[in-house]
């Protein structure tokens, strides 16, 4: 027994890691080449990416991987009658599975692990190259096509000599609230990524803001937040991009947040009462609060929700092992992509479907965080039905 167990784990452990390797490889190279395309990164910058983009392909590609290593070993190992000739020698189906659902509940772990690390880390690092490279990043962009814009500023130029920017003209946010708008014989920038700024400095130009304007024949000097001038923006605060480790913290917080607004309505319409203005304890008048109300508890329904949906979805793994194994060994067939492809159809018709419809839900708060486990229970049912089936036959 210990050698059958050894000779499965051993096969299915070779094809894991080949098929990680190829598959990891092949989506971190999408990755790369689409942050390069949309950020216009340098190739310094594409690889200080690499280390942070990683856990995200990997999250991405374990289960599949786990499918096919099973559904290719257990398929050859079919077709060529050795499942036969291990029941002809009184011994059980289940000695190949087991070393298999080993193998998936150990890299079941590890995928919540990168699901983890993936949405904190790594998008957090993302942003960071990003960030503090905005000033390579910008002089690229306006090298290639004269201007580069975000949502909060926009730059144009006529040409660039060097870090000379000819004729550039600069809009972005004022303090004020009203948009400004600098145009300069020239100018250059400087980031500070310890200040979280892009100096800016104009020489001989004009300042417009609404009605005002004036000309400055010398220099001046414009600070822009690097959060402001990065495509990434600033640190995202949305539930999937917290670390595991700071929901409970996160889940305090959005209570504490929620009550607080309960609180300004309660108040509100008391006061309104106690004044005799009945006007304001009408909820016509405290519906901008309650839209405010609305859009906290929904963001706690998503903080409770998403460590129920890393966990669902890392155990993917050991859910495709228990489908994978019986089917493949059921089909007989030693195409390799021919057994992938027919455990992975009802695996794609069925469980993500069920998956992402309990996600939807749970969001929502229409049903309890754990419904985002549906397909998993269905999926690890059906495959426990088949494992069945093979091993009375």
């Amino acid at each position: 027994m210990k050698i059958i167990t050894r000779y499965v784990f051993s096969e299915l452990l070779q094809v894991f890691l080949l098929a990680l390797s190829a598959l990891t490889l092949f989506m971190l190279v999408v990755g790369l080449v689409k942050e390069a395309q949309q950020q216009g990164l340098g190739l310094v910058q594409i690889l200080s990416l690499v280390p942070y983009v990683l856990p995200e392909a990997m999250r991405f590609a374990v289960p599949g991987t786990m499918l096919f290593a099973v559904a290719s070993v257990f398929g050859r190992m079919s077709a060529s009658n050795e499942v036969t000739a291990l029941k002809a020698a009184g011994i059980t189906p289940m000695a190949l599975v087991w070393p298999a659902l080993t193998l998936g509940m150990a890299v079941s772990f590890v995928s919540v692990w990168l699901n983890d690390v993936a949405v904190s880390w790594g998008r957090d690092g993302v942003r960071r190259v990003v960030v503090n490279s905005v000033e390579q990043i910008i002089y690229g962009r306006l090298r290639q096509q004269r201007s580069y814009s975000t949502a909060e500023v926009s730059i144009n130029v006529k040409g660039v000599d060097g870090k000379r920017l000819i004729r550039p003209t600069l809009t972005f946010q004022a303090s004020s609230g009203r948009p400004a708008t600098v145009s300069a014989a020239e100018a250059q920038l400087t980031a500070n990524p310890e200040a979280g700024t892009l100096v800016v400095t104009f020489r001989d130009g004009t300042l417009h803001m609404g009605d005002y304007s004036a000309s400055f024949p010398d220099t001046i000097v414009r600070e822009v937040p690097l959060d402001a001038v990065s495509r990434k923006g600033v640190a995202s605060t949305s539930p999937s991009e917290i670390a595991m480790a700071e929901f409970g913290k996160a889940r305090q917080q959005q209570v504490a947040k929620i009550d607080q607004v309960e609180q300004v309505i309660a108040g509100k319409a008391a006061l309104g009462l106690v004044t005799g203005r009945l006007e304001h304890a009408l909820p016509a008048y405290t519906q901008p609060d309650r839209d405010l109300l609305r859009h906290e508890r929904n963001r706690l329904h998503r903080i409770v929700m998403e460590p129920w949906r890393r966990w669902a979805n890392g155990f993917s793994c050991l859910c495709f092992v228990l489908v994978g194994a019986p089917m493949a060994i059921r089909m007989r067939n030693a195409d390799f992509l021919t057994s992938f492809f027919l455990c992975f159809l009802p695996i794609l018709v069925v469980y993500y479907p069920v998956f992402m419809l309990g996600v939807d839900q749970a969001k929502r708060g229409s049903v309890p965080p754990v419904a985002v486990w549906f397909g998993n229970v269905l999926i690890l049912l059906w495959g426990w039905w088949l494992l069945r089936r093979v091993v009375r036959q």
